[in-house]
């Protein structure tokens, strides 16, 4: 009779030893929606690796949602927007939709334009690389706000580091690159790449554009890096928007607030070689006139 209580016994012990691993060997990323609707995060996940679920879901208007990745994971997590299911169940979105038909993705990646935080966990010396990406262009304001479990960072940074986009940039978009929706076109949703808008391998650095010499900052891709300097701006912008943290989760945060967002970041003492925010900018969706009628800005 004594043999079967010490198999549960030493099955219970292995379930403890198993939960415990696994609670050190993942991270979590915890999505706060400070936007005033409703958004749908998308997640795509990197090619041969574990995949993180769900892949698609809606997230209420000041709620949150803790998702746990596998140490290893890779990929992508952006918000869509404006969406609705039509009278023959087909789910879709006015930005950054991942045209699956359904709230979950299932593997599929965002339309441009949108704004992107990307992810490569236990990566080169098991550190951690995360961007906000804005070369597919922009679509609503995103914050990383990592929290390392006693990480650090390379560089010059004396800890792991915030980064993102805090400023909206639909208001003040360039006419080229501005995505509209509503009657007449009135409201601006999105901001295109330049690359997707015109296609031109200059912008997209392809064909004879294809290395960090011949590519160069676009005065459309500088629109975007003056306003969000640490957001990676165009395909070799890695210097300034690509960043590393060791044993850390993540808190990633849409339509973040500037100045509070800015206050709270200030209490960490993170350092980086540029700002999070161009303050001179912070509003510049109210200047759209002023800078829609910017020549460099209007092929």
């Amino acid at each position: 009779m004594g043999r079967p209580l010490l198999s549960a016994a030493l099955l219970s012990l292995l379930l403890l030893t198993f939960s415990l691993f696994s609670e050190v060997e993942t991270t979590t990323f915890k999505l706060v929606n400070r936007c005033r609707r409703t958004i749908w995060p998308g997640i795509l996940t990197g090619a041969d690796r574990p995949v993180l679920n769900p892949t698609g879901f809606a997230l209420k208007s000041g709620s949150s949602r803790t998702l746990r990745a596998p140490r290893s994971w890779s990929g992508r997590v952006w918000a869509r927007t404006h969406c609705a299911t039509d009278s023959t169940g087909k789910f879709s979105c006015a930005t950054a939709d991942c045209a699956s038909g359904r709230v979950e993705c299932g593997g599929a990646g965002a339309i441009p334009p949108a704004t992107l935080a990307e992810f490569t966990l236990n990566g080169d010396q098991g550190l951690d690389f995360y961007d906000v990406s804005l070369v597919d262009g922009y679509n609503i304001p995103m914050l990383i706000i990592p929290n390392p479990k006693g990480g650090t960072t390379t560089g010059s940074s004396s800890r792991c580091t915030s980064t993102g986009c805090l400023v909206d940039l639909n208001g003040a978009c360039p006419r080229g690159l501005a995505v509209a929706r509503g009657s007449g076109g009135r409201e601006i949703v999105a901001c295109r790449s330049a690359c997707e808008a015109f296609g031109d391998p200059a912008f997209c650095c392809s064909e004879a554009y294809n290395t960090p010499e011949t590519c160069r900052p676009s005065a459309y891709s500088l629109y975007f890096k003056s306003a969000c300097p640490r957001s990676y701006s165009y395909a070799y912008d890695d210097k300034t928007s690509t960043f590393t943290c060791a044993g850390a989760d993540y808190i990633i945060i849409f339509c973040p607030l500037p100045y509070t967002s800015m206050k709270f970041l200030e209490t960490r003492k993170e350092t980086a070689d540029l700002p999070l925010v161009n303050k001179t900018m912070m509003y510049v969706g109210r200047h759209r006139s002023l800078l829609s009628s910017s020549p460099g800005l209007n092929p």
